[in-house]
């Protein structure tokens, strides 16, 4: 070979180095499904060993029933028992149904009460009972308590297990006392004080405690004026309270004042995120859901969204009605119908902004059913605002494809639909919260379908009123 042929060979040699290089060093990462499926146990042990519990969690949640199964029995004890807290209550329920005799036994007395609790709050009947029968007497009066507090309050939420001191011990007898009793205990970073009759006095850190004297007294390092929630209050409620006051911990108390738990912060991050998630849905159009999006069913999905599609096909028939009885006005300007697409589009995303904000604030508190007035003022004059900037933009688009005459309509239709969606999308919610409906049912397709309607109410009379027709 000559070297006129050496110099043309290396470049293809010297490039095509570079592409197996990099077919090397990027690999395709595997999943525990893809390990699984291939049916090498010591790889997926491998898989297992080498990912963090909320990973494991979460690629077993995307799995079927069988798969998941037999993945989660080559954990060892302590790592099941981390996966297995970390799984949605619908994932555990399916955990739970390949596992038998001593293994499920260790499973669900292990873990924290109120994690138990909530998983048992979404199980059928069968498997509740099942999991009440497997429990030790102690464990068993424990889950009982909190499943007995009403749906969705705090007391389904918070762990019963608690460090609680007495208010006269030194600081040293206190810090032996979280030492004995803090290993059976979910925290120990807030400590209740309570009297003799454990009713809550306040609260004491434990960082006080390893800071300060070994024979100062409690009494004289708790605060005194705890925030606290009762057991019966929304579990909703009592998260955002936390949110707001910055705590990791809530002191939960009873009609009494007795200490009866605590709402731990990673508990009430799953209240809120499960709220919000829900009010999410509905304000789609869909119910909302338990589990793992991957994981549902296409039937299954199919099942949650069509209820609130066929309600609002049955109120879109309002649209219908209207159209049909304004027939005579749209035979005489026919031009008018090339606007309604434009005109109930923007009248309905208009209202769907402003519920979704009302009910945000309605959410974390920002807007009481107390400020209606204010809130109807408030977006009436936003919907104005927006509606004078969409119809400046309206006429000029109906002057070039129609005439000025079609152009002035639409303008001003733009104008009073603007203001009149956002006043109802965000007065709906407030109604819906005074009536004790949850807002979120209010949701945005409802609110644009109602505007819809309404708006074609109000282009066809201001056509008729400018047009004199």
């Amino acid at each position: 070979m000559s070297l006129t042929d050496l110099s043309v060979a290396a470049p293809a040699t010297t490039a095509a180095e570079p592409a197996e290089t990099q077919e090397t060093e990027t690999p395709r990462a595997e999943s525990l499904q893809d390990v699984v499926d291939c049916g090498r146990v010591e790889a997926t042990q491998a898989w297992l060993d080498e990912h963090a519990p909320h990973l494991i969690a979460d690629q077993l949640a995307r799995m079927d029933a069988v798969p998941a199964g037999l993945a989660f029995r080559l954990l060892d004890k302590d790592r099941a028992l981390a996966v297995f807290e970390e799984l949605e209550p619908v994932d555990q329920q399916q955990i739970l149904s390949g596992l038998r005799g001593q293994a499920f036994r260790e499973l669900v007395e292990e873990m924290d009460p109120d994690d138990r609790a909530r998983m048992l709050r979404e199980a059928p009947a069968k498997v509740a009972k099942k999991v009440l029968a497997g429990l030790s007497p102690h464990e068993r009066r424990m889950t009982a308590a909190l499943l007995g507090y009403p749906e969705g309050s705090v007391g389904r939420y918070m762990t019963p297990e608690v460090v609680a001191l007495p208010r006269q011990l030194t600081v040293a007898q206190a810090l032996q006392m979280v030492r004995v009793k803090g290993v059976g205990a979910e925290t120990v970073y807030t400590l209740p004080v309570v009297d003799l009759g454990r009713r809550l006095i306040g609260i004491v850190e434990l960082r006080e405690l390893v800071l300060s004297a070994p024979e100062a007294m409690v009494s004289d390092l708790v605060v005194t004026e705890p925030v606290f929630a009762r057991a019966t209050d929304s579990a909703e409620k009592a998260a955002r309270l936390m949110r707001e006051t910055n705590l990791i911990n809530l002191s939960v108390v009873d009609s009494e004042d007795r200490l009866v738990g605590l709402l731990t912060i990673d508990d009430a991050v799953e209240v809120i995120e499960a709220a919000d998630s829900e009010d999410v849905a509905r304000q789609a159009g869909a119910a909302p859901w338990a589990g793992h999006y991957m994981a549902a069913g296409v039937f299954q999905l199919a099942r949650y969204r069509a209820m609130w599609l066929l309600l609002l096909l049955v109120a879109a028939t309002l649209t219908v009605s209207v159209t049909d009885a304004f027939e005579a006005t749209l035979a005489q300007a026919a031009h008018l119908a090339l606007f309604i697409p434009l005109l109930i589009g923007a009248g309905g995303n208009a209202g769907a902004q402003a519920a979704t904000s009302c009910v945000r604030a309605l959410a974390v508190g920002e807007v009481r059913v107390s400020d209606l007035l204010r809130v109807i003022w408030r977006e009436c004059r936003v919907g104005l605002v927006l509606g004078s900037m969409l119809a400046a933009v309206g006429m000029v688009i109906g002057g070039v494809f129609v005439s000025a005459d079609i152009a002035l309509v639409v303008g001003i239709t733009l104008i009073i639909i603007c203001g009149w969606a956002a006043t109802i999308g965000g007065t709906m919610p407030l109604l819906a919260k005074k009536l004790r409906i949850d807002p979120a049912v209010i949701s945005a397709p409802m609110v644009t379908t109602l505007v819809d309607a309404t708006g074609l109410v109000i282009y066809f009379t201001t056509a008729k009123v400018v047009l004199g027709i």
